[in-house]
């Protein structure tokens, strides 16, 4: 039969179903498939909130959104074209994200009368059979029935099979967008290599998949979308989580310091201590302690012996670090410590993004204790926020917090694989014995940029004081003097504040240098805003876009920036917080926008905010 093949150039998927319907691992697939063809992504995982959700419910629905297009991508898209749907609840938790006019794949078998009930249809109602989806294109598809025929010579039991059903979908959807599956066979046989009839069952779904849309003549039309163009070089599909682990190995080799993480479990963050636990060739140590308190006091040893240390949680670990992260600033050693934002307060929605620990990273510790911060923009930026915060932390004696949040820690996009050689230098300077003419180590003596000495413990005549009591300024002497309690406090700020100086200067993402209005953002509402700035900049309006990288220190010209614009609007996935410090900083009457609902800030809904303020 005659197929014809139609060029698009944006298509969103969303696959959705059970927790145990392999959904996330059937995006990443396809994910790490358009990575490979060159063409631009981003995507956004949608965990379930519950960990163990009954199967069929609404609450156990988990979703994989993914955008591919030919051309530039900043979100993973506002509505879907397609859905697929495993069951009857992953229909109805997600139909509102669906275009009109879109395309729903749906598995017939997740909506016999047992999926209806669980998902709170009403009795008698089935969505596939009235005509509640008139105003989209239905694929009926009896995914279960047709995986089980395709594995009927295997001796697996019927549950066994079932779980191979992602696999099926997913090779219908490379037959519908014209792609090779090697990608996926490669990930299949490295996996499931030594189970060599779980590896088959598999790999025979997956061909089943495929051949089911190349044969059934129901399916005219296959979709094609072209490569992307992007700066050359060799690129792969990445996470935040992982291109933050990435960064950190990086700094330590570029360092020359060993890497230490001391960590304890939390979602959103628990994947950097997987992904670093597999790099023990490259001198990684990982430590999995019994609590959050001893991952990062182990860190702060690590710290104090040398190491370049790290410890990583979200809002809830940071808060019981807290008095930790104090005595790491009295100290004054390096320190890099991670916080993966999610819904708050308390354990709040663990697995739903939030900008919500701000504040908390500026003043959520005892007394005067300044950190520097700074976040990441998206998935790849995560690369280069950690191997910045290192630098941060090792040249001027800091601890520093990084943030990042659920959306971009399990979004993906294509990342250019940096050359060493391109990366700048971070220099190490241990302290190695007394200097001519120096009687007695000063532990607090510093230098231009108000750093102290990093002293190795066991350094011959480099004996010196630590913990968490006031410190005599130069000698490191514990002291309770008045006079010496200020005037280290303020140099502490000081020294924090300083690192402006050692920053790049704000630039303007889009936009022009001046004008009626500056939108502001911070961590993952990058996307979005760029894409919203960029379309009404097409459309002739004088907008801005300021993305803040470091958000403490702020870069030097920041204020003057701000001072060039009428309006300035600060969209935050919070109640509003960098929108405070900001004008509290620089006495601006901001404007907010929050959004609260554990999803990221639309394109469509800040477009038509900006228009208001416009």
């Amino acid at each position: 039969m005659a197929r014809k093949e139609e060029i698009l150039q944006d298509v969103v998927i969303k696959f959705a179903g059970d927790s145990g319907d392999g959904m996330q691992l059937t995006g990443s697939q396809f994910t790490n498939n358009t990575a490979l063809m060159g063409i631009d992504l981003a995507t956004f995982p949608d965990f379930p909130a519950e960990i163990r959700a009954p199967q069929g419910t609404l609450p156990g629905v988990s979703g994989y959104q993914l955008r591919f297009s030919s051309q530039p991508v900043f979100t993973p898209g506002d509505e879907c074209d397609v859905l697929v749907a495993m069951n009857a609840a992953a229909l109805k938790t997600n139909l509102k994200s669906l275009k009109r006019g879109g395309r729903i794949i749906a598995n017939t078998d997740g909506f016999d009368a047992k999926n209806l009930r669980l998902a709170n249809y009403p009795e008698g109602i089935n969505p596939l059979d009235d005509d509640s989806l008139a105003s989209y294109e239905l694929i009926r598809m009896d995914v279960t029935k047709m995986t089980r025929e395709a594995l009927k010579e295997f001796s697996l039991g019927t549950k066994e099979k079932d779980r191979a059903k992602n696999m099926f979908v997913l090779g219908f959807l490379y037959w519908m967008y014209n792609r090779d599956m090697e990608s996926t066979l490669g990930f299949l046989r490295e996996k499931f290599g030594r189970k060599d009839e779980i590896l088959n069952s598999n790999i025979k779904a997956l061909q089943a998949g495929y051949n089911f849309g190349d044969t059934t003549e129901t399916f005219t039309t296959r979709y094609k979308v072209e490569r992307a163009r992007m700066e050359p070089g060799t690129y792969r599909s990445i996470m935040g989580n992982q291109a933050l682990s990435y960064g950190l190995i990086a700094a330590s080799q570029k360092s020359g310091l060993p890497l230490f993480l001391g960590s304890y479990p939390i979602t959103p963050a628990s994947d950097i201590l997987h992904d670093l636990s597999k790099y023990k060739a490259f001198g990684v140590k990982t430590f999995q302690a019994e609590d959050e308190i001893a991952g990062i006091t182990s860190a702060i040893g690590a710290s104090y012996g040398g190491a370049l240390a790290v410890t990583t949680t979200s809002g809830p670990g940071i808060a019981l670090k807290g008095e930790a992260m104090a005595l790491a600033v009295m100290q004054e050693i390096p320190l890099i410590v991670c916080n993966i934002q999610r819904g708050g307060p308390s354990t709040g929605l663990p697995t739903k993004t939030e900008q919500s620990d701000l504040m908390q990273a500026y003043w959520g510790r005892n007394g005067e204790c300044p950190m520097p911060i700074i976040a990441a923009a998206t998935p790849s930026d995560c690369f280069e926020v950690a191997y910045e915060s290192a630098r941060i932390a090792v040249q001027h004696m800091t601890p520093v917090m990084l943030l990042s949040d659920g959306y971009i820690a399990n979004g993906a996009e294509p990342w250019k694989f940096p050359k060493s050689e391109d990366l700048p230098p971070i220099e190490v300077r241990f302290k190695k014995g007394l200097d001519e003419g120096e009687e007695r180590f000063k532990p607090y003596q510093r230098d231009e940029k108000l750093v102290r000495p990093w002293a190795i413990p066991g350094t011959v005549g480099l004996e010196h004081r630590i913990g968490g009591l006031e410190k005599q300024d130069i000698t490191g002497n514990v002291s309770y003097d008045a006079d010496n309690h200020e005037h280290m406090v303020k140099t502490r700020e000081a020294k924090v504040e300083k690192i402006a100086d050692y920053i790049p200067e704000q630039r303007i993402d889009s936009g022009a240098e001046a004008g009626k209005l500056l939108v502001i953002g911070w961590g993952s509402t990058y996307g979005a805003i760029k894409s919203a700035c960029a379309e009404l900049q097409r459309n002739g309006q004088t907008v801005s876009h300021v993305h803040i990288r470091y958000v403490r220190p702020f870069p030097r010209n920041l204020g003057d920036i701000i001072a060039r614009f009428e309006q300035v609007l600060v969209p935050e996935i919070n109640n509003g917080q960098l929108v405070r410090i900001l004008r509290d900083k620089f006495l601006v009457n901001a404007i907010p926008y929050n959004k609260i609902k554990g999803v990221p800030i639309t394109k469509t809904e800040l477009v038509a905010e900006i228009r208001r303020h416009l």
